[in-house]
């Protein structure tokens, strides 16, 4: 018997997880995941999008739109800060998976963080400033970017 050839890379197993761990995100507009793995393939950290802990998600605005301090922007930590700030463990030389290409101030985090790669399933901020000076800060830092397809992920539950 020789093996199964039908398995899934590791860049499709590590964005599979990413759709889960977004999941998690109770914000109703945009949901991001990420994963920090090191060389071994090790998770060594997850994140999602949400309020700092402490915050309670339901005294604080989920809206987009109208004046900053009543929308969720000014409270909300990106997926990938909070997968920064979540390891137990020194992320340098990690790899990063994301759902989103990171926002700028992301960008500073991963770069100070010593993460040397990050894996996105999508950049539909490509043609902001913010995904310029992102894209920017990273490529001129040594962080190697890609783009792969986004990952299809049906999971059902029995209750």
């Amino acid at each position: 018997m020789t093996k199964r050839t039908n398995y899934i890379d590791w860049d499709t197993y590590f964005l599979a997880m990413v759709k889960l761990i977004a999941m998690r995100s109770k914000d109703p507009s945009t949901q991001v995941g990420a994963v920090i793995v090191n060389d071994l393939f090790q998770v060594v950290s997850t994140g999602y999008n949400g309020f700092p802990r402490g915050i309670s998600d339901d005294e604080f605005p989920w809206t987009r739109e109208g004046d900053w301090t009543q929308t969720k922007y000014p409270y909300v930590v990106h997926a990938e800060l909070n997968a920064i700030l979540s390891s137990n463990t020194n992320v340098r030389d990690c790899t990063m998976y994301t759902s989103l290409f990171p926002c700028n101030e992301c960008s500073k985090s991963i770069i100070q963080s010593g993460i040397k790669k990050i894996v996105y399933s999508c950049d539909k901020y490509s043609d902001t400033a913010e995904f310029q000076v992102s894209k920017k800060m990273l490529t001129t830092a040594g962080v190697q970017l890609e783009l792969k397809p986004a990952v299809e992920v049906v999971l059902k539950f029995n209750k």
